[in-house]
């Protein structure tokens, strides 16, 4: 099992940047890859971006791309997401995954075994 802690959600204003974190523990050579997904209210969860755990792949949804960026922190077992220039539409409750067995389809929901419980990310114009 991967026990997945997820920190760093806030309120900003449109324009500004925050920074999630997510650690994970337990079994995590097992991991594969990492993922974060954001669900706002009355909406579907969807992908946000991902990351291979080796570090060397990373993965955006094009509502996103070039704004946030995802990393590794290989000494702490943590991933981060990076997100800048936040618009109202990025408020969400944000989830931490993790994937324990190999797919390429990062950007799929249910190819994820664990999940964090998830924090709010508000976002005022």
């Amino acid at each position: 099992q991967v026990q997945l802690v997820e920190s760093g959600g806030g309120l900003v204003q449109a324009g500004g940047s925050l920074r999630l974190s997510c650690a994970a523990s337990g079994l995590t050579f097992s991991i594969n890859a990492m993922g974060w997904f954001r669900q706002a209210p009355g909406k579907e969860r969807e992908f946000v971006s991902a990351i291979t755990w080796s570090g060397a792949s990373t993965y955006y949804a094009d509502s996103v791309k070039g704004r946030f960026t995802i990393s590794r922190d290989n000494s702490k077992n943590t991933v981060s997401l990076q997100m800048s220039s936040l618009k109202p539409e990025d408020t969400a409750v944000y989830y931490c995954a993790a994937q324990t067995y190999y797919t390429a389809q990062y950007h799929l929901s249910n190819n994820y075994n664990s999940w964090g419980q998830g924090t709010q990310v508000t976002v005022i114009s």
